[in-house]
């Protein structure tokens, strides 16, 4: 029996990081998966019609923003390390959005990424809120996967 296409949009607080295929785990936040183009102008003398053609021009990319709990997990920053030491560590991103049974429906894959920005939490004395720190990964090329 075939299943029946879900019609109810997924909900936004089900997804992980993965970095090269390793699930790296759960943040609170996430954005930046946008993909867009600069539509350049053209004419050429011959033209009969009296305005521009829009041809498609280069593609580009926002930067990733994440943000998580602080947690014993140093591996974004030993990733910063790395690119902070001058090593070209570019990587492969995914991150996976689940439905409420936790299984992966749709996968963003964000390509030759590398860790521009990590900050540790802010700290106030007098304050009940979860230490936070957030990353700014930026990438060439995004693409989504359905299956």
């Amino acid at each position: 029996m075939a299943t029946a296409e879900r019609r109810d949009p997924y909900r936004s607080f089900n997804f992980q990081l993965e970095i090269d295929g390793v699930p790296l785990g759960a943040f609170s936040e996430c954005s930046g998966l946008t993909a867009e183009g600069d539509a350049v102008d053209y004419r050429e003398g011959t033209d009969f019609q009296p305005n521009v053609r829009k041809l498609i021009g280069l593609r580009k990319y926002t930067n990733i923003m994440l943000k998580r709990g602080y947690t014993q997990d140093k591996s974004l920053w030993d990733w910063h390390d790395n690119i902070v030491n001058g090593l070209p560590d570019r990587r492969n991103v995914t991150i996976v959005l689940m439905n409420e049974q936790r299984q992966p429906v749709v996968r963003w894959h964000a390509e030759n990424a590398w860790l521009n920005k990590i900050e540790a939490p802010s700290f106030k004395a007098s304050g009940n809120e979860v230490a936070m720190e957030s990353v700014e990964i930026i990438h060439e090329g995004l693409t989504i996967d359905r299956s």
